[in-house]
């Protein structure tokens, strides 16, 4: 008997979750898609189902939070005014990384999933970095205001995905790293 599309579904999302975890245990090279297949209980040819190759799992573990930043940075480039699109920018991508806590982990910790997405990745559209960078520091791009934003996006990243932040519930963290971010960049505080 044939699985169906669900149990299809299921098992290609128990593979990204297991390989995500093996990632940030081993790191992207040291994950070997055997590894893989053994946590999870199935053989490799049932991972070679699903994905050709690590770098295709790579891409695909990475992809949710690529594709949501990709969101909030085309939302954010459309807004009129600068203040709005840096508001809206810092909170799409404060909300990412909480999000994806794990993965930013990743990014932030392992050469290996920024070489195995470059081989794909590599459009000026798809420079997350360029074009978050763009907006945040804008056209009038002194020394100071770059450096801030630099800070803001890598502080952010880092803190967010750090360990020893692991227990802390997702609103607080998103709370605190919006608060930091503000500060860095300029921009007013929130009153709730």
């Amino acid at each position: 008997m044939a699985a169906g599309p669900a149990t299809q579904e299921d098992t290609r999302t128990r593979l990204l979750a297991t390989a995500l975890r093996l990632f940030t245990e081993h790191g992207v090279e040291g994950t070997s898609l055997q590894m893989i297949a053994d946590a999870l209980g199935v053989t490799k040819a049932a991972v070679y189902y699903h994905f050709k190759t690590k770098d295709e799992i790579v891409e695909a573990v990475a992809e949710p939070g690529l594709r949501e930043l990709g969101q909030v940075i085309d939302e954010a480039s459309r807004l009129r005014r600068r203040g709005a699109r840096i508001d809206h920018l810092l909170t799409g991508f404060v909300d990412t990384v909480v999000r994806h806590r794990a993965l930013v982990a990743l990014f932030s910790s392992d050469p290996g999933i920024a070489r195995a997405l470059a081989r794909t990745w590599t459009s000026p559209e798809e420079n997350f970095s360029v074009r978050i960078l763009g907006i945040l520091v804008g056209e009038e791009s002194d020394l100071n205001r770059m450096v801030a934003a630099h800070v803001a996006v890598a502080g952010i990243a880092l803190a967010g995905g750090s360990p020893q932040f692991a227990g802390v519930d997702d609103d607080t963290l998103r709370e605190q790293l919006l608060d930091v971010g503000r500060r860095l960049l300029g921009r007013p505080r929130r009153v709730s």
